[in-house]
């Protein structure tokens, strides 16, 4: 037996409904590592917290968002596509903000890893939520597996970034010096 479209869709209800409640905990969490951060002494401004502690907030969002929309009681894969597509559209655009942001940050300068985590990864996964709504816009039915795919993408994205930022503060917190920390 077929399912259609929407049918097929629906069949995804129990897969987002767990991937929104993650990303609605860890949004929560995120503000419990930012808070920690703000306590830890660590030198830093808006242009550290715009490159590596929001994004990995709109990570989380994202991610939520786009439970949200595969949930929603959608008549058509058209209005779906379109939805995906906008959200996609701004996060192209945010990830070209946080780009200003991280070259322009003056108490932390990114390392590879951090261009990977925070700018690659995320500006591919709007590239493909981007692509997979324009397809979803034109009804194609094999594009409904992508926002699944892009959602974990955001989600795991938003954990390494968490954890590295808690990591990143336990290893250079407030009263360690870079000398120290490297014997430890």
């Amino acid at each position: 037996m077929l399912l259609s479209s929407l049918e097929y869709l629906r069949s995804w209800e129990t897969f987002y409904g767990i991937i929104g409640s993650a990303a609605a905990a860890l949004t929560g969490l995120q503000f419990v590592v930012l808070a920690v951060l703000a306590q830890s002494g660590r030198p830093g401004g808006m242009r550290e917290v715009s490159a590596f502690g929001t994004p990995t907030v709109v990570n989380f969002v994202v991610a939520l968002l786009i439970a949200a929309f595969m949930s929603a009681p959608w008549p058509a894969l058209p209005e779906l596509g379109c939805w995906l597509t906008i959200c996609a559209a701004f996060g192209v655009a945010y990830s070209i903000r946080v780009l200003y942001h991280a070259r322009r940050a003056t108490s932390y300068k990114p390392d590879a890893e951090d261009w990977f985590w925070y700018l690659a990864l995320p500006f591919l996964g709007y590239a493909a939520l981007l692509a997979g709504g324009i397809l979803l816009w034109m009804s194609s039915i094999w594009a409904l597996r992508l926002p699944a795919v892009i959602g974990i993408l955001f989600l795991l994205t938003g954990i390494h970034n968490a954890w590295d930022t808690l990591t990143y503060l336990v290893v250079h917190g407030p009263n360690r010096s870079s000398d120290a920390a490297g014997k430890e």
